[in-house]
Order: C-alpha cells, then structure tokens, then sequence
C-alpha cells in the first residue's frame, strides 16, 4: 500500500478555511465574525481548534478584537501570497501605500549578478533604476532594478520596452511597469531571501547606521525561459513585514 502524503494539521486546515472566506468576501473588511459557538456550529469543528485559529488569524493581521463587539475583520487585511507578482510597494503596504522616489536612472554594464540572472552578454547596455521606497514618516526600502536589453526585450516584450521608455522619470518601480504592461503575457519569478547589514552608501540612503540588519530580496522574471528583469531589494530592520504564503 503507497504511504499517504503527509497531513497539514487540522488547526492549519481551519486557518486557511476562514482566511479564505475573508479574501473571498464572505467576512468582508470591518464586519464582525459570529460568536465562537455558532462559526464552530457553521464550520463543524470542536472549539478549541477553532479559537487556536482564530489567534493564528489574529497574530497575522486577519483579525482584531474590539472590546464589547468581539473578533472583527481587519479593514485591510494582508495581501495573499509573495508567489503573485507583485511590485514591492504594494506588498510592503500597510495601511498607508508607499511611494517610490527615483534617485537614479541610468544605463550601466553588466555586473557579475545582471549577468547570471540576466543572461547578459558582456559589452551590454541594460537599464537601472534605483529607487527608495517611502512611507509616511521615513524611506522603508531600496530597490535595484535591471531589466534585459532592449534587443531581448523587443523580441520577448515589446509592450514592457515601450512602457520602460515612458517611465523613464516617473515615480515608480520598473517592476510595476512590467506588471501593467503584461496583459495577456505569462510571467514566471523566482526570490531568494537572505539576511545581511545595509553598508555605508545603502545606510546613507536609507537613514539608517551601516551596520543595521536587513533583509536582502533578489528577484528574477521571466517571459518563458527568458529572464527581463533582475532586482535586488533592501529591507532594513523596521521595515513593514513582507508577506510570504508557500503552498503545495
């Protein structure tokens, strides 16, 4: 007999359940959730595996509670899933959306990491955007962008080619272009999430000692197997948290 694949527990099943009917509407922003005894009646489990779900889905930001009304909805609840391609300004947004602040636009060489992750051959001209990412009282985040050259562009997303040559002094990312111009074209990305200290220019820009610990995002996307845009991305401690939702 095959073994079974192995089971998410019950508590994690119940989570996922009502994180669902949040993000679907059925419990929409601001409204108050049924008493503890009727949600275990309507969704059939015991109640203490449902009062351990809902502390889960309070600690991530899904709920509230609120003295005299009970467990409420959040008016914003987080975004679901670092698996979707979405431009770092708004995955960071919480409550308030960030603003993206050009400090350089530039044609540059390639280096050791646009070359890997791009595919770019040396003598390359690639675009670079560097830009922080600003919330209400103070920069939250830098960002590094790449994106192929144009040759490769123009043969794999000319739409994206076009709208990079538009943006060009525009308060924005290069990823949130590239996502606005890709109606109907498929894309693919990879992150990898390490830690490290910001350094001298990086805490310059940001504010911040040269030895604050941060967390470092590379990302790449791809139009099929063609990498068009390479990032890096520096998050420094107190940066707003960044949501990752991993699934099989």
């Amino acid at each position: 007999m095959a073994a079974s694949g192995q089971q998410r527990r019950p508590v994690v099943v119940l989570y996922e359940r009502i994180a669902d009917a949040i993000h679907d509407g059925t419990y929409p922003p601001g409204s108050t959730l049924p008493s503890e005894p009727r949600l275990a009646a309507e969704l059939g489990v015991g109640r203490p595996a449902l009062r351990e779900a809902l502390l889960l889905l309070q600690e991530d930001g899904l709920l509230s509670v609120r003295r005299g009304v009970g467990r409420t909805v959040s008016d914003r609840p987080p975004r679901r899933g670092y698996e979707h391609i979405q431009p770092l300004e708004e995955l960071l947004s919480s409550g308030s959306p960030l603003r993206v602040r050009p400090l350089l636009r530039a044609m540059e060489e390639p280096t050791d990491f646009t070359t890997q992750h791009l595919l770019a051959p040396a003598r390359a001209e690639l675009r670079f955007w560097e830009s922080l990412l600003v919330g209400e009282d103070a920069a939250t985040a830098l960002s590094h962008e790449w994106a192929a050259q144009d040759a490769t562009l123009q043969a794999r997303h000319p739409a994206f080619a076009q709208a990079l040559e538009a943006a060009q002094d525009a308060p924005v990312s290069m990823l949130s272009v590239l996502t606005a111009s890709s109606k109907g074209v498929a894309l693919t990305a990879h992150s990898a999430v390490s830690a490290t200290l910001l350094g001298r220019r990086r805490g310059d820009l940001l504010d911040r000692p040269a030895d604050t610990p941060a967390v470092l995002v590379t990302q790449v996307v791809r139009v099929g197997d063609t990498p068009i845009l390479a990032a890096k991305h520096m998050l420094p401690t107190g940066a707003p948290a960044l949501p990752v939702l991993q699934s099989n």
